[in-house]
């Protein structure tokens, strides 16, 4: 009988039924669960660690991330009582959300899954959200958008700007140096006809003269060695009257960043930021703090729009 009760109070918890559901299924890393299921990764991490204490979960190693699976059910009357338990789970709206939320994973993932990125950009996503929150996204997009403008997203990443974008703009292109990171977003974005990605460095775009209305820079500046040649670039790639939106972090002390997380700035004043401008042809026309999500760790960051001369 305390078998039994153990069991019932594992399976009496909302998450960890969500969690082990999606398991039965899949294995995923933690970094996916949290997407999923749109928890913090401390709590997706603890309810883990209850289930594979007890055995309903098995976890396995690949390079620095924990993966996760559903395991047999401890025993019979545990396999039955699971069995209840997932019936009624299966029919809620929650599970029929969680389950578009793993398709999207799973079709992303697809694009490089015999490698360990297949699961990485996952990973990434959390990780940006854990330090910077998820506030940024629409100030900053909103400052870009306009109806049949040229977009192009600079450090596109995995394509998530894009994905918000393409609907609201004539034309997105996406430029970044990564092509694994150019894989995925072509996975993210296939179904966007006006979507546009292109291999390339920020000190030598990949953009004719005048071929964009709108750049767009989003927590990627500070990893950029030239700033001068990167301004200039981005100068001569817009149209007369187009306009740069520069999302970035404010300046900050956490030295250890250059190291750790390979910044090579520590965040920019508004100062610096107008005098590079003005030497590639471009003028600072506003600069705005952005209130800090109460989640992030990370430093605050800002909105800048810079416009052509």
């Amino acid at each position: 009988m305390a078998a039994i009760t153990e069991h019932l109070s594992i399976l009496s918890d909302a998450v960890r039924i969500r969690l082990l559901s999606l398991l039965a299924g899949e294995e995923l890393g933690v970094g996916e669960l949290t997407k999923i299921v749109q928890l913090p990764q401390s709590t997706v991490s603890r309810h883990l660690k209850v289930l594979q204490v007890s055995g309903w979960v098995l976890r396995r190693s690949e390079g620095t991330a924990g993966l996760y699976r559903a395991n047999q059910a401890p025993d019979a009357a545990a396999g039955e009582l699971w069995k209840v338990v997932a019936d009624d789970h299966s029919t809620s709206l929650l599970a029929s959300e969680d389950g578009t939320r793993l398709e999207a994973i799973l079709t992303a993932r697809a694009t490089d899954s015999k490698t360990f990125f297949g699961r990485v950009h996952a990973e990434w996503d959390s990780l940006r959200t854990e330090i910077f929150g998820r506030d940024f996204w629409i100030p900053t997009l909103l400052a870009a958008v306009a109806p049949e403008r040229v977009v192009a997203d600079l450090g596109c990443g995995t394509g998530e700007a894009i994905r918000h974008l393409a609907p609201v703009v004539g034309r997105v292109i996406g430029v970044d140096r990564e092509p694994a990171m150019l894989k995925v977003a072509q996975a993210r974005t296939r179904e966007l006809g006006n979507v546009v990605l292109r291999p390339g460095e920020l000190d030598a775009l990949p953009l004719k003269d005048g071929e964009v209305d709108v750049v767009l820079l989003m927590l990627v500046l500070h990893h950029v060695p030239d700033l001068r040649s990167v301004f200039s670039e981005i100068a001569r790639s817009l149209r007369p009257g187009g306009r740069m939106v520069l999302l970035d972090m404010v300046a900050h002390d956490r030295l250890d960043w250059r190291h750790t997380m390979g910044h090579v700035h520590l965040g920019f004043g508004r100062k610096e930021l107008s005098e590079l401008a003005g030497e590639a042809g471009l003028r600072l026309s506003s600069y705005r703090a952005l209130r800090p999500d109460p989640e992030a760790s990370g430093p605050p960051l800002f909105v800048g729009v810079f416009r052509t001369c």
